[in-house]
């Protein structure tokens, strides 16, 4: 075993406090404050806090000059009310740790158990608690901070607990590993009129209609026939509940999803070319917008091929990925920084999806994430043992 008894218990506790007390993205002040109080007790080298909000990054130090390698989990929790009956619960209506977090946080906590027993012969460790994964702000922010720069990693690496797939097994693909996503927002602004007489205003409920049907058959136009890209109408609001009034008014939310940022590039600029030809069309003043910017997010080769002898290393059974995970993740962002990979770590076949308001990390794969990121920076970094 990684751990010993007392120390793996512990980190459970620790999981399942986080569990207990949730924070959305860019509002994790107390899960930082949790995570920094518990971790201090493992006496790093340096604690740098409010990275990009509230990160936390703890630095060990090796014996020798070297590399420094950063481990990055995440601090937020989601906007849903957690179903079913555990017994650490969340304690906040509506707000949930449903996608893993906290078992990740607990991973990189186990590093920090180990790190202070045994430094790294040489370099860096950077153990990153990072904010804001969810909305895709956390990264940017972190690496915008100014107290980066004392970081500047030359590697960065990342897991992702992934249901539908046996506990414990790994997957890693080169290249594209997430896609890019961004959610485009489209307002129509018209005319409203007593609905009696519809002719005296300007209704944008046949262009709202034309929209959504649009954006969901743009992937199958041929600019997009040998790439991956997705179109999803998630939101379509038209006018207010009353009877009387012929709407003046809608609003139209969709998800773009694409395998590469050159593909998202088209996706935007055919898309912001069908809502103005719909709005002109139609007699319409129309606005649009992005939010939940998420970059694609791809493993370089060398990191990869570390995170190959690794899973060996720890005999860990490893698939190659086909195709890159459709969800994304700004861990992106920190290969534009350094050489960066990400690999997902199964969380069970009958595991419920993440997101889903009955999901709940399994406490196995603590030891297990934990282990593998250990190999990642012994390789590295030594002591090879």
């Amino acid at each position: 075993m990684l751990f010993d008894q007392e120390t793996l218990d512990k980190l459970i506790t620790f999981r399942h406090e986080l569990h207990r007390y949730p924070e959305v993205s860019s509002q994790e002040q107390e899960t930082s404050n949790r995570v920094t109080d518990f971790i201090t007790q493992y006496e790093p080298d340096e604690i740098i806090r409010n990275l990009g909000g509230y990160g936390v990054a703890a630095i060990y130090n090796g014996i020798q000059t070297g590399p420094t390698v950063l481990i990055r989990c995440e601090l937020d929790a989601l906007p849903i009310t957690e179903t079913g009956n555990l017994p650490y619960k969340s304690n906040y209506s509506g707000t949930a740790h449903l996608c893993g977090h906290d078992g990740h946080m607990a991973m990189v906590i186990g590093l920090a158990t180990l790190l202070h027993r045994t430094r790294p012969e040489k370099g860096r460790v950077v153990l990153l608690f990072q904010p804001a994964e969810e909305t895709g702000a956390g990264a940017k922010a972190v690496i915008r901070d100014p107290g980066f720069a004392r970081i500047s990693p030359d590697y960065a690496f990342s897991l992702h607990n992934l249901p539908g797939e046996a506990l414990h097994n790994v997957g890693i693909k080169e290249g594209s590993f997430n896609c890019a996503s961004q959610g485009l927002w489209i307002t129509l602004e018209g005319k409203t009129s007593h609905a009696s007489h519809p002719e005296d205003g300007i209704s944008p409920a046949t262009a709202m209609c034309e929209l959504v049907t649009a954006f969901t058959q743009l992937p199958a136009k041929t600019e997009f026939a040998n790439d991956f890209a997705l179109v999803t109408v998630v939101h379509a609001n038209l006018g207010d509940e009353a009877f009387g009034i012929t709407p003046g008014f809608a609003k139209v939310m969709v998800t773009l999803r694409s395998e590469t940022d050159r593909i998202m590039a088209l996706l935007q600029e055919k898309s912001e070319t069908l809502i103005k030809g719909v709005a002109e069309k139609y007699g319409l003043k129309t606005d649009f917008g992005y939010e939940d910017i998420f970059a694609a997010s791809t493993n370089d080769s060398k990191a990869t091929d570390i995170l190959k002898s690794a899973f060996e290393d720890e005999n860990i059974l490893c698939k190659e990925m086909p195709a890159p995970m459709r969800w994304s993740e700004d861990f992106g962002q920190f290969g534009k920084v350094s050489k960066s990979a990400m690999f997902t770590l199964g969380s069970g076949l009958n595991q419920p999806q993440l997101h889903n308001p009955d999901f709940d990390f399994p406490d196995e794969l603590i030891e297990t994430g934990t282990r593998i990121f250990h190999r990642v920076i012994r390789t590295i970094l030594g002591p090879r043992s």
